[in-house]
């Protein structure tokens, strides 16, 4: 396939590269900063110069021409309100018009754990904007004809992947009293496993670090053994 990640200088894209080129995919990485063009090749993908906060749907779509899939890993980290509305929201949104334009069936979208299900914050909170746009995203991206996934890490650390993962809780008590630490490298391991994954399309899947192989349980999500979110 190829694969575009959007967000390709991000601590998860880069770990998803290699792992995407080293399955044989072909891998374009989208940057907004040149100057992280040879930290993307040494990865193993295409870096792609592009400012998603700038570009509409038009120019999104004619970069996305003739890819197979999507990866949504962006975000604006942690800046101001508006920024965070603009990339997280608005040009995520923008990505997914984009895709659908460019006939690109496959988008797989990088949220949190609970995404506005768990643990919702009161309007003061720091956190509110980020949540909302993510949220209003999420919501968009389920509502299109995309064969869309959604992933729900945790809160994410540098620690080593244990290469499997813990299922979302059933409920969502049950999810804001779980320790929910991901690694960031289970993350790239997760969305590798997903995007040629026919049985992971249309599911929001939360997970942290576990003891469940990756594949196992996107089979028992998918059987309706296991919680792909907490409801």
């Amino acid at each position: 396939m190829r694969i575009i990640i959007i967000g390709g200088h991000g601590k998860v894209a880069l770990m998803a590269a290699p792992l995407l080129a080293n399955a044989g995919h072909e891998v374009v990485s989208v940057i907004r900063n040149p100057e992280h063009a040879a930290q993307i090749k040494e990865a193993g993908a295409q870096p792609l110069v592009l400012d998603i906060e700038a570009s509409d749907a038009a120019a999104l779509a004619s970069a996305f021409d003739g890819a197979d899939a999507v990866v949504f890993s962006a975000g604006a980290g942690g800046g101001s309100p508006e920024r965070t509305v603009a990339v997280d929201r608005e040009a995520a949104i923008r990505t997914m018009d984009a895709a659908a334009a460019a006939g690109v069936r496959r988008y797989v979208m990088v949220s949190y754990h609970g995404a506005g299900r768990v643990n919702v914050v009161p309007e003061e909170n720091s956190f509110y904007t980020y949540q909302q746009a993510k949220v209003a995203a999420d919501e968009y991206l389920r509502g299109t004809q995309l064969d869309w996934t959604i992933l729900g890490p945790g809160g994410l650390t540098t620690e080593p992947s244990p290469h499997h993962v813990a299922a979302a809780a059933a409920t969502v008590a049950q999810a804001a009293a779980s320790d929910t630490s991901t690694s960031r490298e289970l993350v790239a391991e997760v969305i590798a496993a997903v995007l040629s994954e026919k049985r992971s399309v249309g599911q929001t899947l939360d997970f942290s670090d576990g003891e469940l192989g990756i594949q196992d349980w996107i089979g028992q999500v998918a059987a309706g053994q296991l919680p792909g979110a907490a409801a």
